[in-house]
């Protein structure tokens, strides 16, 4: 009896470790992808504000020779 006990409660702890490291590995990915969704926004931002100066340069360019134009 005591063999039997033993032997479960050995297979019992093999189970319990290979599901706590599948649970981390969950735990890790999920992390990624939120590390990795936010960087999308953040440089996505990024790239938004850059190209907004850049049409508002040029905006300001063609406004500045209309002017020079018109003087």
């Amino acid at each position: 009896m005591i063999p039997k006990s033993l032997k479960i409660q050995l297979f019992k702890g093999l189970l319990d470790s290979n599901a706590s490291e599948h649970g981390a590995r969950m735990t890790a990915m999920h992390k990624a992808t939120d590390n990795a969704k936010e960087m999308k926004r953040t440089l996505t931002i990024g790239y938004n504000k850059a190209r907004q100066a850049a049409i508002t340069n040029e905006i300001l360019e063609i406004v500045g020779v209309a002017e020079a134009l018109n003087a």
